[in-house]
């Protein structure tokens, strides 16, 4: 080969290599973002360790619907992000009461194909929270064992702080799964 065949191929491999990173940072930025469950409350559902590929383009078109896995930035710590089930809706008002029922505009909530244990502590959620226009309330699967919109530093999450779905689970690799309703 000579120089000049070199130098060509070494641009063009530069070149290919360029276009796969910027691609590459382009998917991470707007379409998916890898994040790893660090706690235990989401289990069952969830567990501990595993990892996931997060749709971040979905809810660019539609808002997040009632019970899916929705990842958000928590806002007193910067790149820390909770993954927690949406259960209140945009100006609904939500109340859990002695027994640990969750109730919807003064509804009980129907959590049908759902083994949630009972709440013990309903949090700020003990008496009725009306949620805003941009406003979700979100719950860990683990009940007893999540901080979540019941407690003060989460509170209802703007749908700003919202950064997608999970889509798709990646590891261990003998559960790869797509994330369905539940």
């Amino acid at each position: 080969m000579t120089k000049k065949e070199i130098l060509k191929e070494i641009l063009s491999t530069s070149l290919y290599l360029l276009g796969v990173l910027i691609v590459t940072f382009l998917l991470v930025k707007f379409v998916v973002q890898r994040t790893e469950i660090l706690s235990g409350s989401m289990e069952p559902t969830l567990v501990k360790g595993e990892s996931y590929l997060v749709d971040k383009i979905s809810y660019r078109f539609k808002a997040p619907e009632r019970f899916d896995i929705v990842t958000f930035k928590y806002k007193y710590k910067e790149k820390t992000y909770y993954v927690k089930r949406v259960i209140g809706m945009p100006g609904e008002t939500v109340f859990i009461d002695e027994y640990g029922t969750i109730f919807i505009n003064d509804k009980p909530l129907i959590e049908e194909g759902f083994d949630f244990p009972t709440i013990e502590n309903a949090g700020l959620a003990a008496t009725p929270i009306k949620l805003g226009d941009d406003e979700y309330f979100v719950m860990g699967d683990n009940r007893n064992d999540s901080q979540d919109s019941r407690y003060p530093d989460v509170g209802a999450v703007k749908r700003e702080q919202i950064l997608g779905k999970l889509w798709l689970q990646i590891w261990p690799l003998n559960r790869i799964r797509f994330m369905g309703d539940k």
